[in-house]
């Protein structure tokens, strides 16, 4: 486990450096960003962003007036992850839930040095964890070293259900963090309702086992989360395009639906560096809370 945190917080500085370099400071923008409450309205003034002006107040006549925002100082940032069965695809030590575990524990030490409340929910086709969110820098560590210690009770996926879960248990505005391969069904409409109470942020894990499978023939494939096997002919170009067309469509959807509902999206594959591609999504982030 010492060799666990040591590598998480190594990638924690590495993404705050870079960032904090990038961003002139601006830092706090990527968890903060969603953590302003509307408080009231003044007299426009030379300089303000144009996009802060309040139209409704401004259209009775008395002047233009910009919104103005108090910052929530315990900004709440809830993780869940997806602990089910069709997360162990992967090499050892590099697996999708091995991936999803790191980022978590990465995001979680971020959070935490923000003054965030830190919390988590690991799911499958039930609850297998909850952590309620709490500030301080020692539950980032609980967390950790919580996720490390957690062995699933079941092997099935029900994201539908760990989404429900999240609504009914965060009462305020909260960000978001889902980690997950998303595959499942029939989660769409809770993931919608999520994205307009909260602060989403949507991390796919993929692996490239999923779809380049070796040319066998006929073999017997396990379904890890029905403890099922099938037999299919991994020769068949019917098979091999229909597998691939399939994996890219879901992917392809997934992150359509996430671009027209407003919700932060990124995939990463277990055989890439994460570290750069949530730099990369945070800048977005960032930018796009200093144009509301």
């Amino acid at each position: 486990m010492r060799e666990i945190i040591k590598k998480l917080r190594k990638y924690e500085i590495q993404i705050r450096k870079a960032l904090n370099t990038q961003m002139q400071g601006d830092f706090r923008s990527v968890f903060k960003g969603s953590g302003l409450e509307y408080e009231d309205v003044r007299a426009y003034q030379y300089g303000d962003d144009v996009r802060s002006i309040d139209w409704n107040v401004s259209a009775k006549g008395h002047g233009t007036f910009v919104k103005t925002f108090k910052e929530d100082k315990e900004q709440v940032v809830f993780f869940m992850l997806d602990v089910s069965a069709s997360e162990e695809i992967g090499t050892p030590g590099m697996q999708k839930l091995d991936i999803g575990k790191e980022i978590c524990g990465v995001l979680a030490l971020a959070a935490s040095k923000e003054s965030s409340q830190t919390g988590v929910m690991c799911f499958s086709d039930t609850r297998e964890l909850y952590v309620k969110p709490t500030k301080g820098e020692k539950k980032a560590y609980e967390i950790i070293n919580r996720l490390y210690d957690l062995k699933p009770k079941s092997r099935k996926t029900n994201i539908n259900e760990a989404l429900t879960f999240a609504m009914k248990t965060l009462k305020r505005r909260a960000v978001i963090v889902i980690i997950s391969d998303f595959i499942d069904e029939d989660y769409h409409h809770n993931l919608k309702a999520m994205a307009k109470r909260h602060d989403l942020i949507v991390l796919q894990i993929t692996d490239k086992r999923e779809t380049l499978l070796p040319k066998l023939g006929m073999i017997p494939i396990l379904d890890k989360e029905n403890n099922k096997t099938v037999w299919v002919n991994t020769s068949s170009s019917f098979f091999r395009s229909k597998l691939i067309d399939t994996y890219i469509t879901k992917n392809s959807e997934l992150q359509i639906f996430c671009k027209k509902h407003q919700i932060n999206f990124l995939s990463v594959d277990t055989n890439e560096n994460y570290v750069p591609q949530l730099i990369r999504m945070f800048k977005i982030r960032n930018q796009s809370f200093k144009s509301v």
